[in-house]
């Protein structure tokens, strides 16, 4: 109460002084203008401008101090009461200094703290005044002022050099708020605290807390804390140095743990962290430095759990494990659990019940549910439900004391395409509730798919010899029907009845002969004509015939990668690929649909994500992808979709033989051919052709053909050679009708003795590659014994490949591939003799 009525006493005081000031300045001026009377006439006007000019000059000073603040005007009795009619008690009784303002920040009302702040000065001034003296406060006075003009709320924290009035001292912090008053939106309450001690007491807080993780970042032994997720949170400076981090480039949260422990020592980590209950795991790990080598530790691991079971960030202690800092026993048992934990085997021990005890890293790591939430499961129950029986039936036969149990291969039950072996050992002596036997896994998911793609493999190569077996025969029938068929022809006016006859008997002949280029192009025999091509020319100059093929309802949009590497195949076969699989596709989306046509490059790096694929090498490639949104395949279908004669298709609707010839043309121009499908949602062909480098004076584009001969007349020497008794006697009448002289021979023994009795007459050998007793490749070999410069031209049904490799890189010949017309074998033995 003393401080509130010296408070109320100094206003009084302060009021009466500003009264008498008043009075006085009254009286003054009265005096001065009653002295105007005595004043002589001729001074009258110059004394007014004197007065006149002292009064201006005061009112403009008068101006220029309000402006500036250092000047006040009094505050009518009205304004002074807009203040709210706070008690004094519960005005004073505010800790901090408090003064009413108004918005433009003119003081109305302070307390007694606030006029302590000014140094016990009795004046009521303003904030801004208050504050005026010090430059570090200036700018947050501003930000206040503005916020009071606006009716809303702020606060700010000042630190100035000195208190507040002082002229030294120590720094002081001040925290200055402004809260509109919501009785008189035009007053503002300003609150300004002392927070120097609250500023010492944080700033030494912190100092403790720097020192702590001083304390903590360079002690003996290694500490992080991880998430559950495993994400890294915090590492100290010691585990930092030995896994080779800068700690300066470490990020919380941007580093996974994976990345600092085994393989296998994750899984323990894992586990350790999914018990479902807070406690502290002792673990032997392997941690993984920077510069790849590895560091044994020891894990001090404490997950904490709250109350509803979520998991926090671990509090892990990483000890180091040097030699000879234990005894002998716990340094045995410590090397048999690195032994244990690190051996590449997936190894458990199981109870009467069959219910997992103990398990190392790798069977943690391959079945990751047997450590889920701290529960022990039973081991059965990591394979699928219908293998379960068998697992069990080994297991009872362990826990029985049997011994040469035969091992389980069962699917894992969380991903069933991934398959173990177990091995099951009993454990003869145990007390119930102890461990009855020792189960012994190994994954076996890679081996079934290799075994699996060498069966397919096998199967689709055995399929390929039978396919070109038969196709060699039917080559040698349909070569006779078709050249038959154009000696008969040759004979027959097209007005003649029998003429349109004889030509159904060739067209279903030459139909017959695209069934076995099928064949052959399935079993890789066929022959072809590769020459350098750029693959979104090729696709771009087929979009208009696919269009057609695929009709309106469906919609091809086509995707080409820029600077697409150049390939090496037959143009003619790499569009009957891509016209095959946008044939299939749209039979496949018989509602409509989208195919999609891309075209990539694929560098070695690229080409990683197919190297699990049958056969598949690392390389540079050329990718085709074939998308459509059909009807997907089943995973039976796409085992058997390549295969020759196999169709989904209506009976009477298709061959079977679409996709069995672009695997066998892809295939052949050393490339690969993919499918990833799945029912309802469509189909991927993805077809990878090796990056073909040109040479310098190759270039991408058709060679110029040469022009065909007009007169297929001769009279050459021509020894014929073929095995098939009706081939050779259509090419000896259809080579003899054309002028030339024919000696015929049925084998190669046979041909060598005309040889060597008619040689010098013989200026072309045509003969065929297959052969009983001698076959082509090998006769070309006698036959230059006796004459290098014989010419000869080889006929098969094969491609010219086959038997190619068999003959010396040097030697030349020429080609004639089977079944051939009339007309065929006339142009190719002219083209043989002009060369």
């Amino acid at each position: 109460m003393s401080d509130e009525n010296t408070t109320r006493a100094g206003q009084e005081q302060a009021r009466r002084d500003s009264i008498g000031r008043i009075v006085l300045l009254s009286f003054g001026l009265v005096a001065a203008a009653g002295s105007y009377l005595f004043v002589p006439p001729e001074w009258a006007d110059l004394i007014v401008l004197i007065c006149l000019g002292v009064l201006s000059a005061v009112g403009v000073m008068c101006l220029f101090l309000a402006a500036g603040g250092f000047i006040r005007f009094a505050r009518a009795k009205a304004a002074a009461s807009r203040a709210p009619a706070l008690s004094e008690e519960i005005f004073e009784a505010i800790g901090d200094g408090a003064v009413i303002c108004d918005r433009s920040g003119t003081a109305l009302r302070g307390n007694s703290a606030y006029f302590r702040l000014g140094g016990g000065e009795r004046e009521l001034v303003s904030v801004e005044r208050l504050f005026a003296e010090s430059p570090d406060a200036s700018e947050a006075i501003y930000r206040l002022a503005g916020a009071a003009e606006k009716g809303r709320r702020a606060t700010e924290e000042i630190r100035m050099s000195r208190a507040i009035g002082g002229t030294s001292g120590a720094a002081r912090w001040y925290r200055v708020k402004v809260n509109p008053i919501p009785a008189d939106p035009q007053l503002v309450l300003w609150l300004i605290s002392d927070i120097t001690r609250d500023r010492e007491h944080q700033e030494n807080i912190f100092q403790e807390l720097q020192n702590a993780i001083d304390y903590l970042d360079h002690a003996p032994a290694g500490f992080f804390s991880m998430e559950p997720d495993g994400r890294i949170r915090y590492i100290n400076a010691t585990l930092a140095e030995w896994l080779g981090i800068d700690l300066a480039e470490f990020e919380p949260g941007g580093s996974q743990i994976a990345e600092y422990v085994t393989a296998d020592s994750l899984s323990l980590l894992e586990a350790a962290s999914a018990r479902g209950e807070t406690v502290t795991e002792e673990l032997e790990i392997d941690l993984c430095r920077a510069n790849g080598t590895r560091k044994p530790a020891r894990l001090l691991h404490r997950v904490p759990v709250s109350a509803d079971g979520r998991l926090g960030a671990s509090r892990t202690l990483v000890l180091e494990v040097t030699p000879g800092e234990a005894g002998a026993g716990q340094a045995a048992e410590r090397r048999f659990i690195r032994f244990f934990n690190n051996t590449p085997m997936a190894i458990a021990s199981v109870d009467r019940e069959g219910v997992i005890n103990l398990s190392n890293a790798r069977f943690l790591k391959l079945f990751r549910r047997s450590g889920d939430g701290g529960r022990r499961i039973e081991l059965a129950s990591v394979v699928k439900a219908e293998e379960r029986a068998a697992l069990k039936s080994a297991l009872g036969a362990a826990i029985d004391g049997q011994g040469d149990i035969a091992p389980v291969d069962a699917h894992f039950a969380e991903d069933e395409s991934r398959s173990a072996r177990f091995f099951v050992s009993p454990i003869v002596e145990g007390e119930p509730g102890e461990d009855a036997a020792i189960v012994y896994a190994l994954e076996t998911t890679e081996q079934r798919a290799l075994e699996a793609q060498f069966a397919q493999s096998q199967k689709m190569q055995a399929v390929g010899q039978l396919a070109g077996g038969i196709a060699h025969d039917f080559n040698n029938v349909l070569t006779a029907i078709i050249g038959f068929s154009d000696l008969l022809l040759s004979n027959h006016r097209p007005s003649d009845p029998a003429f349109q006859d004889i030509m159904n008997i060739k067209q279903n002949a030459n139909r017959a002969a695209g069934l076995v280029r099928q064949l052959l192009a399935f079993s890789r025999r066929q022959t072809l004509q590769p020459r350098v091509i750029r693959l979104d020319e090729v696709l771009s100059d087929l979009s208009v015939l696919l269009d057609r093929l695929l009709g309106e309802k469906v919609e091809l949009k086509t995707e080409h990668a820029s600077e697409l590497w150049p390939v090496k195949a037959d143009l003619n076969q790499l569009e009957q690929v891509v016209v095959n699989l946008a044939v299939n596709a749209r039979d496949a989306m018989p509602e409509g649909g989208k195919l999609t046509i891309r075209t990539a490059n694929i560098d070695e790096d690229g080409s990683a994500r197919f190297r699990r694929r049958e056969g598949f090498k690392a390389g540079e490639y050329v990718l085709i992808e074939i998308a459509d949104t059909g009807t997907g395949m089943s995973p039976e279908v796409m085992e058997k979709v390549f295969e020759p004669f196999f169709t989904t298709k209506d009976t009477g609707k298709g061959t079977g033989l679409g996709l069995s010839t672009v695997y066998g043309i892809v295939k052949q121009t050393d490339g690969f051919i993919f499918v990833d499908s799945v029912p309802g949602k469509g189909s991927t062909f993805s077809i990878l052709f090796p990056r073909h480098v040109p040479e310098a004076q190759e270039e991408a584009g058709e060679a110029k053909p040469k022009a065909e001969p007009t007169d297929l007349t001769g009279s050459a020497g021509i020894l014929l050679v073929e095995d098939e008794e009706a081939v050779r006697a259509f090419a000896a009448r259809a080579l003899k009708a054309r002028g030339y002289k024919v000696h015929e021979a049925a084998s190669g023994r046979e041909a060598l003795d005309i040889m060597e009795t008619e040689g010098a007459e013989v200026d072309l050998v045509v003969s065929d590659v297959v052969m009983p007793e001698m076959d082509g490749p090998t006769l070309l070999k006698e036959l230059r014994k006796a004459n290098p410069a014989l010419k000869i031209i080889f006929v098969s049904g094969y491609a010219e490949d086959a038997f190619a490799r068999h003959l010396p890189e040097s030697e030349e010949f020429h080609f004639l591939a089977k079944p051939f017309s009339l007309k065929d074998l006339a142009t190719a033995v002219k083209k043989a003799l002009e060369a």
